[in-house]
């Protein structure tokens, strides 16, 4: 079953993913490294939604931008963050359970109108589209937290901060 590595992986990954948007104070919600970068409110709500995006890959056989396919989550809470966090996993949890191998290896498209960004089979979606995206969003978390002075949790081991 495809299945099967990607609940283990999600269910690894999200552990970690829960203990560093549990870090995050809602008074630095506004708060933002640079000009160009996202406020760590806005940054931590798209890690929250994203499991969303991976059971929009296994439900949908495109996302299509420009037809509103997405909608950005704006958490204005650590409880609403936690909430949106656990809720979008537990749909994808549920999804993947029932998702057959055939499912899995079906294409997926990405697009914006005419423009599309990729087809991929939903395997490989789910990996680089997805989960590769919270790991990626999740690492800029943390050095938004180091730059907060906000001690980071262990993600693949103790940080500096548990040692």
């Amino acid at each position: 079953m495809l299945n099967q590595p990607f609940i283990a992986e999600l269910k690894h990954e999200a552990a970690s993913t829960k203990r560093i948007l549990e870090r995050v104070p809602e008074d630095k919600f506004d708060w933002k490294p640079h000009e160009k970068s996202m406020t760590l409110g806005r940054l931590t709500s798209h890690v929250a939604e994203l499991p969303g995006f991976m059971n929009s890959i296994l439900t949908m056989d495109e996302v299509d931008f420009a037809k509103g396919h997405y909608k950005a989550i704006h958490n204005k809470t650590s409880k609403e963050l936690m909430n949106t966090f656990q809720e979008k996993l537990d749909e994808v949890m549920q999804t993947l359970q029932n998702t057959s191998d055939e499912k899995m290896q079906a294409n997926f498209t990405l697009r914006s109108g005419e423009h599309v960004i990729a087809t991929l089979p939903r395997t490989v979606a789910l990996r680089s589209m997805a989960m590769n995206h919270i790991l990626h969003h999740r690492g800029q978390i943390a050095v938004y937290l180091r730059l907060l002075d906000i001690p980071v949790p262990g993600l693949y081991g103790p940080s500096a901060d548990e040692m």
